[in-house]
């Protein structure tokens, strides 16, 4: 997708900063293209192409730093930009931690792109019409049996295609690069219960293949997502066993990792602040930097940096084996660097159940959550209040919907409290996170 002389003009631009002055610098260049076909009840909706090119310079100019960014890729108009890029970077503060990463650090190993199979070359094959016929396809208006208990009232479907393509290069001699593409299928739909009272759901699948897409559920699985909420109320409020669906589940893991990332460390703004190689959840949580599944979207050879990226342990048995640090923190902390995040979490399986139905089994009592509605964290203290909607479940089966309430505590105590999690993460999400099991979790009506 990127073409030799885009490439050139790259290189280009790293000549340019040290012809200016500029002692060190890294490119990114990238490319991208998608198609999206927006369906209506089942009709057309809307039609959109978008095109993107931007180059990115990084300059380190007399312990200086700067970044800046310009979609207008001819060699005038580059010459003019690098030259300004760098005087604008002589004119701010001196930052000396600032640097490229050590090349012996970075990615040797993404030469073309395509080394973690995420490009399809099935993907410029395909044409308007399929794309609008595939879209199509996958609408659900008209084509269910009606049901006394509910209505569709409105369905609001996409499908996409996409493909990306960067490059990254920096004056110590970096060269890497990744490729991939990406098919996706998405639907909301509202339904209307027989006393007026309406309810709505989302679902989707995605994957890098267009031959991994699976469009032919997405539709019903959110008509039933959105049924099954008829009739939800609050339910008293106390301490329960908390099951979280996994297509939600790394709402509870974000916070944790982004708390293990060097800015926030630094500042004195994460509640993992001195936790590095300490026992600090339950010893079933396990959670693996997975960076180089072949195959699935979110894989990367590299970081933002070119550093490479190293599959391993973040939380051992509950002991947290890595923070994520980028060249500028490690100086600024005075501590080895890392990669600067966690490139693909992926939560690995413990309690001896693997799936929802079976968590539920295991658990007994509690309630089910299969979505987030609103809330915040502290990143400082990992204090967290979260609305949520999902299901009673008693004896392991689902009796009731449940919907009003809030869950409120600590993530460092919330993740002492995992007691299982299962073996049922979506490949398509951005984390594996499987369904997972809290006890003793603070729920308010």
């Amino acid at each position: 997708m990127i073409e030799n002389y885009e490439l050139e003009l790259a290189r280009l631009a790293m000549d340019l900063a040290t012809r200016e002055g500029a002692q060190k610098s890294r490119v990114c260049l990238s490319k991208s293209v998608s198609d999206i076909i927006s369906t209506l009840d089942g009709q057309i909706d809307k039609v959109s192409h978008c095109l993107d090119r931007g180059l990115s310079l990084t300059l380190f100019v007399d312990g200086r730093f700067g970044t800046f960014s310009t979609n207008q890729l001819d060699e005038a108009s580059l010459r003019d930009f690098v030259s300004k890029a760098v005087a604008m970077t002589r004119i701010l503060a001196v930052d000396e931690p600032r640097d490229l990463p050590d090349p012996a650090r970075c990615c040797k190993t993404a030469g073309s792109g395509d080394e973690l199979g995420l490009y399809d070359p099935e993907y410029s094959k395909v044409t308007a019409d399929e794309r609008r016929n595939l879209a199509l396809k996958a609408t659900v208006t008209g084509k269910i049996p009606e049901t006394p208990e509910y209505r569709l009232i409105s369905e609001e479907g996409e499908y996409s295609d996409s493909e990306f393509d960067a490059v990254t290069l920096d004056s110590n001699g970096l060269f890497c690069r990744h490729k991939e593409t990406s098919f996706e299928y998405g639907v909301e739909v509202t339904v209307e219960a027989t006393d007026g009272s309406k309810y709505s759901s989302f679902w989707w699948e995605s994957s890098p293949s267009k031959s991994g897409l699976r469009l032919e559920d997405v539709g019903t699985t959110a008509i039933c997502r959105a049924a099954a909420q008829i009739g939800a109320k609050p339910f008293a409020g106390g301490k329960y066993k908390m099951v979280v669906e996994s297509n939600v589940a790394s709402k509870l893991v974000t916070p944790v990792l982004n708390a293990l990332g060097g800015y926030s460390l630094q500042q004195g703004n994460s509640f993992m602040n001195g936790s590095l190689g300490k026992k600090m959840f339950s010893e079933g949580l396990t959670i693996l930097d997975d960076a180089h599944i072949k195959g699935q979207s979110g894989s990367r050879l590299f970081d933002s940096e070119g550093v490479a990226t190293k599959p391993g342990p973040v939380i051992e048995n509950g002991e947290v084996k890595q923070y994520f640090i980028n060249t500028y923190i490690s100086k600024k902390m005075e501590i080895s660097p890392t990669v600067e995040d966690c490139t693909r979490a992926h939560l690995m399986p413990f309690g001896g159940a693997s799936d929802r139905d079976s968590i539920l089994k295991k658990c007994g009592e509690g309630i089910l959550v299969t979505g987030f509605n609103g809330g915040n964290c502290n990143s400082a203290t990992g204090d967290f209040s979260y609305g949520i909607e999902g299901f009673r479940f008693e004896k392991g089966v689902i009796t009731s919907p449940v919907s009003g309430m809030l869950i409120t505590g600590n993530f460092r105590e919330l993740w002492k409290n995992l007691i299982a999690a299962g073996d049922d993460a979506r490949p398509c999400m951005a984390k594996l996170i499987p369904t997972l099991a809290f006890t003793n979790v603070d729920f308010n009506g």
